[in-house]
């Protein structure tokens, strides 16, 4: 990666153009970045898929992501006019920036997919990440009891921070027998899973009847299978949760899910956990960071 000087971008029809306020690190930024993401945008292209930006005409703040895919990681950015949602006052541009895309994910996996019901107990894993930060404050805003699981002190005092109702350290206690015994026997009525792997495999072994294994993603790198005999004879389910897909099949979730989650800021049961804050010109560095899960909540970059 390098910092290049390239032309400012022309806003067309249905679009527009943003001066890049803050925008928020994600793992598919790595991913991407590395040739491993299901969308390999053509090279050299701008990474970064979310930001808060102020439209140039207007001087509003919205958050969202670029037209088209990547193009954050920049001082101007285009956006879909459609797609570029208003910032609550309260908000600073970094909180805003962090507020889109793990946030909405969250929700739609939570609410849509998972159908969460007060007094659920919801395993997250990876809870002191962007993903999982968010995944804690959204589960207990909708009245769910959350165990969550982090590597070492620091990590955990984040998700006790957050309000998780009991955390796991995973380098040093293995969360199946715990999970169990902290539910009385009952297991996880969900679990929301961004590292697949082997933590997908021991989920199965502490999933609760009709529970459901929201699939978010494979930090971990490797990509499980689910046993159907094992879905059959524990009576689970499997969900999986690709956000962005919803763009194409039910756009208008997108508009319904940030009005939420903005009613949910300003009662104060959301606000994101910057962990970081870089220079743009440090954003390979922030992604080394990220890739080596050295970091809490989410990282953004400011211009």
């Amino acid at each position: 990666m390098s910092l290049d000087e390239v032309d400012q971008p022309t806003a067309g029809e249905g679009q527009v153009l943003v001066k890049v306020r803050a925008a928020a690190l994600n793992f598919p930024d790595v991913l991407m970045a590395m040739g491993m993401y299901q969308e390999k945008p053509p090279l050299p292209y701008t990474p970064g898929v979310e930001l808060c930006g102020e439209i140039v005409e207007t001087g509003q703040r919205v958050i969202g992501s670029p037209s088209g895919g990547p193009g954050a990681f920049a001082e101007y950015a285009l956006m879909d006019a459609t797609n570029a949602w208003p910032v609550p006052d309260s908000m600073s541009d970094e909180k805003a920036a962090a507020l889109y895309l793990t946030y909405q994910t969250g929700y739609v996996g939570l609410h849509r997919r998972a159908n969460i019901q007060a007094g659920d107990w919801v395993l997250v894993h990876a809870g002191a990440g962007g993903v999982g930060t968010a995944a804690i404050q959204l589960a207990k805003a909708a009245g769910a009891k959350v165990i969550a699981t982090a590597g070492g002190a620091r990590k955990t005092q984040v998700c006790t921070d957050l309000g998780a109702d009991h955390v796991i350290d995973y380098t040093s206690e293995d969360f199946v027998p715990v999970v169990k015994e902290v539910t009385g026997g009952h297991g996880a009525d969900i679990v929301y899973d961004p590292v697949g792997g082997d933590v997908f495999d021991k989920s199965t072994k502490c999933i609760a009847f009709e529970g459901r294994i929201v699939v978010v993603g494979f930090t971990s790198g490797r990509i499980p299978e689910a046993k159907a005999n094992h879905l059959l004879v524990k009576n689970y389910s499997v969900v999986g949760l690709h956000w962005g897909l919803y763009r194409k099949h039910e756009p208008a979730i997108f508009g319904q899910v940030h009005d939420e989650l903005v009613k949910l800021v300003g009662s104060g049961a959301v606000d994101p956990l910057v962990g970081a804050v870089h220079p743009l010109e440090e954003a390979p560095q922030a992604l080394m960071k990220l890739a080596s899960r050295d970091t809490v909540g989410k990282v953004v970059l400011v211009p």
